[in-house]
């Protein structure tokens, strides 16, 4: 018995460690989701959304902490009941989200590994049940080595990760999960395989049928009902089919979508500023340096942004820009480079570079 202790112990605790080290390294993704939970049409506490940074940065830290306090044994009976508290927030928060379908994907493994969201909720459930048979066997969960070395090493890895967290966001993640990385390629990362599994959809019709709104199916054909009236069609996803890794890249200017010919520019610098009233000034006014010297060797120059073009003519006035806007969705580019304002260089489709502001003068043309 004690040894099958000691094997979920280790399962339990490098699911956590993992967990917490795919979005140590890009806490701004975590970030952002914790955004999404928090809208109006999800938990509806908006109030806290200001606040989603700092939540973000403690529950990674948290779920880091206690997956590597039971991998070395620190406090086996509050790492294990604190785990076990942890799980069952998450369980019932992928179950809500999973039931009524409010957000596909909880990020549990940040970018790293994608989850369905009763794949996620499954997950949990089986994560629980192992906490649970855990805290049967406390008394198995004992330090590795010395307690008091421990406890000094427990400490050293919790500034190291708090370390990790602030670079990352004066910089940028030191790992790149995204379908964005340096490296990859946008034009094939928009590809739909021959042999792609397509969705398959549902159609549910509402119709008025002596004065009371009744629901069929598409089958039912009740458009044929003598008398009855249309109300409303809901179309429901039955089954996932592929989706490529980068389906929603886009850059329109006046509505002309110009994302394939920009994609064969050998020379392409994006400034990436996916909300203007967010933006950073100090890093605007970097840019007008680094944005001359792209311009002085040869590179296409825009601003990609999902803020108008009013605002952006006053930044481009205030700052002397050379360059016009773009437009693409406000999640895309937050997913594109986790900075406002962000730097990234295109070769032919190829992201070649990607910078935070703060990282301007290392760019190199």
């Amino acid at each position: 018995m004690n040894i099958i202790t000691q094997i979920i112990r280790i399962i339990v605790a490098v699911t956590f460690i993992f967990s917490g080290f795919v979005k140590l390294v890009d806490p701004l993704g975590t970030a952002y989701k914790f955004v999404d939970y928090f809208a109006a049409d999800v938990l509806n506490l908006e109030f806290l959304i200001p606040y989603a940074l700092p939540f973000s940065i403690l529950l990674i830290l948290i779920e880091i902490m206690l997956g590597v306090m039971l991998l070395l044994g620190l406090k086996p009976k509050l790492t294990i009941w604190s785990l076990f508290v942890l799980t069952f927030i998450f369980l019932y928060l992928t179950w809500y989200s999973a039931y009524y379908d409010k957000v596909n994907d909880c990020g549990c493994f940040g970018d790293a590994l994608k989850i369905s969201s009763w794949g996620t909720f499954y997950k949990n459930v089986v994560l629980i049940v192992l906490i649970i048979f855990l805290l049967f066997r406390i008394y198995d969960i004992q330090p590795i080595i010395d307690v008091s070395f421990v406890e000094k090493a427990t400490f050293t890895l919790l500034l190291f990760f708090i370390f990790i967290s602030f670079y990352v966001l004066r910089h940028l993640p030191i790992i790149d999960f995204r379908p964005y990385a340096v490296g990859n390629n946008i034009t094939e990362g928009m590809l739909m395989p021959k042999d792609a599994i397509q969705p398959v959809y549902e159609d549910i019709w509402i119709y008025n049928v002596d004065g009371i709104d009744k629901t069929f199916t598409t089958k039912q054909k009740p458009w044929n009902i003598k008398g009855a009236t249309y109300v409303d069609r809901i179309t429901k996803i039955i089954e996932e089919g592929y989706e490529p890794p980068i389906h929603d890249f886009t850059m329109e200017k006046d509505g002309e979508d110009l994302t394939e010919q920009l994609l064969q520019e050998e020379k392409l610098m994006l400034v990436v500023m996916y909300n203007l009233n967010k933006t950073n000034r100090k890093g605007l006014s970097k840019l007008k340096k680094v944005s001359d010297k792209a311009l002085q060797n040869g590179y296409q120059i825009y601003a990609i942004s999902a803020s108008n073009e009013e605002d952006f003519l006053v930044i481009k006035e205030k700052f002397n820009l050379d360059f016009d806007l773009l437009f693409c969705d406000e999640t895309t580019l937050k997913t594109i480079v986790r900075a406002n304002p962000g730097v990234v260089i295109i070769d032919k489709g190829t992201i070649t570079g990607k910078w935070n502001w703060r990282d301007f003068k290392k760019i190199k043309f």
